[in-house]
């Protein structure tokens, strides 16, 4: 009886499994249809070892990790994420600095935590792993934003004047710290999306005099460390023009005009190179866009609501909410800084890892996200932020770039594909033919797992059972023939590229 049932899958496979073969290689040539490489042409050698910028900004990390999150590489073992965002081509990590994100009675505000201590444990691992840091230093106790540029709760009664020294002695002692904790800065924020607000000041003059006296203390600290001034929306061309013009009529010294850039809110790319490179050209700074996102899904994995998907008004979203689409504007964003010639440094992806644990209920979840700040907001923060109303999570999960089980996406891939970049030599693995689950034999177990991985589109070395570099219908025939005792097939050892 047993024997037969296998004949009758083997015999099934070319029927029933046609058309889902037919899909999945469908889905593949999409997925192709949309992967291109991005070369920076004109990339100014002195920067970044010649190499754009493929960033992301994973403030979040420690927070999430210590919530029990974990992350796996392509190949479906748990790994450290920060090897895993390294063998994915990632070279820079951006993280954001607060001054003091807690009421002081051991009760932190959340959003990752993201005190001095916390960015220099991000940036020591990803020194380890051999990318440059981006420090952003937000100056206020919780997030900073167009919207809203409190000042820290310290700083509060200050007037212009000692406000100015305390955002010196603050920006020296955050880049001496975190440098001291092991990380390799290659660039400093002074400021986060300061649309004509920072640290309470709306008078522009009055900001780049305050500009100043961070950017003083980069350059005392050390003057190969780029300065970049970050604003959000794009969108608003004249806006970003006059920014750029009132910082060059103050002289303020600094390196980078970097934007927000998440094309549902702020519009296409041909907007977004036409007054990235408009700056660059007349004022001789390097552009690049330091925040940008999109959509994978509109599903919500940890029950705290999206900020943006389908359903969202006053967006407008020019590609597939899918990976597919996630892979698409990736790819644009880069090309459209590409394209701002020798001005144009790259891109930070942000949150990409943003995710919440799985596994457990939601009352669970949001012990977890009190307990570590491992969301948006703890009930702490209603103290600094009015907004705060609750405890919340992350409401960014359906734009990063794994899954909810933390496994790494197609859209990953992306950085891998924005060059120049050096090459790195891909070890080899060794595997059995056939043997999907990694069990040392081949058997109908294996066969029930290769037909489920043609239907999803997915492979793995083991599964080109007849060796000729592709995954198809043909290899689950030969697969049903050599369960049922037909033969033409042999498992034997092979060897092949690590997956990346």
């Amino acid at each position: 009886m047993f024997i037969k049932q296998i004949t009758a899958l083997a015999a099934s496979a070319v029927i029933s499994l046609g058309a889902a073969c037919s899909a999945a290689q469908e889905k593949t040539e999409n997925v192709r249809a949309v992967e291109r490489a991005v070369t920076f042409t004109q990339f100014d050698q002195s920067i970044n070892g010649g190499e754009p910028i493929r960033g992301v900004d994973v403030s979040s990390i420690e927070a999430v990790e210590a919530s029990g999150v974990k992350f796996y590489d392509d190949n479906g073992k748990e790994r450290d994420i920060f090897d895993i965002l390294k063998d994915h081509g990632v070279n820079y990590v951006r993280v954001r600095v607060w001054n003091e994100p807690n009421d002081g009675n051991g009760h932190t505000y959340g959003g990752g935590n993201n005190d001095v201590k916390v960015a220099g444990k991000i940036g020591k691992r990803a020194a380890e792993h051999g990318m440059k840091l981006l420090v952003d230093i937000h100056y206020s106790d919780f997030w900073a934003d167009p919207a809203k540029q409190k000042r820290p709760k310290y700083w509060q009664q200050h007037d212009h004047n000692t406000l100015k020294g305390e955002i010196y002695k603050w920006t020296k002692w955050v880049l001496e710290s975190v440098s001291a904790d092991g990380g390799d800065i290659g660039m400093v924020q002074v400021g986060n999306e300061t649309n004509c607000f920072f640290c309470g000041e709306t008078d522009m003059k009055k900001i780049c005099d305050l500009f100043s006296s961070g950017n003083k203390a980069v350059r005392d600290f050390d003057r190969n460390i780029l300065i970049a001034h970050h604003f959000a929306n794009p969108a608003h061309a004249d806006h970003f023009k006059w920014y750029a013009q009132i910082m060059n009529e103050c002289n303020l010294d600094y390196d980078v005009f970097a934007t927000s850039y998440y094309p549902y809110w702020h519009g296409g790319t041909d907007n977004l190179v036409d007054v990235m490179k408009y700056i660059g050209d007349t004022y001789h700074k390097y552009v690049m866009v330091a925040e940008t996102a999109y959509p994978y899904t509109n599903q919500d994995g940890d029950g705290a609501r999206n900020s943006v998907d389908i359903y969202s008004s006053g967006c407008e979203f020019a590609y597939d909410i899918s990976v597919d689409g996630q892979i698409q504007c990736m790819t644009d964003t880069f090309q459209a800084m590409a394209d701002c010639g020798k001005w144009g440094l790259g891109a930070f992806y942000w949150e990409p890892a943003w995710i919440g644990a799985q596994g457990v209920s939601q009352e669970q979840r949001r012990a977890l996200w009190e307990q570590y700040g491992s969301g948006w907001a703890n009930e702490a923060a209603k103290e600094f932020d009015e907004h705060v109303t609750k405890t919340d999570g992350s409401s960014f999960d359906n734009q990063a770039l794994f899954d909810f089980s933390g496994k790494p996406m197609k859209s990953l891939d992306v950085f891998l594909n924005i060059l120049p970049q050096e090459q790195k030599s891909v070890p080899e693995i060794e595997y059995l033919a056939g043997d999907l689950n990694e069990d040392g034999k081949v058997d109908v177990f294996d066969y029930i797992l290769l037909k489920r991985q043609l239907i999803a589109g997915e492979s793995v070395p083991a599964a080109d059972i007849n060796n000729d570099g592709a995954f198809n219908i043909a290899d689950v025939v030969k697969m049903g023939n050599y369960i049922i005792g037909r033969g033409g097939f042999r498992p034997e050892k092979r060897k092949a590229p690590a997956k990346r």
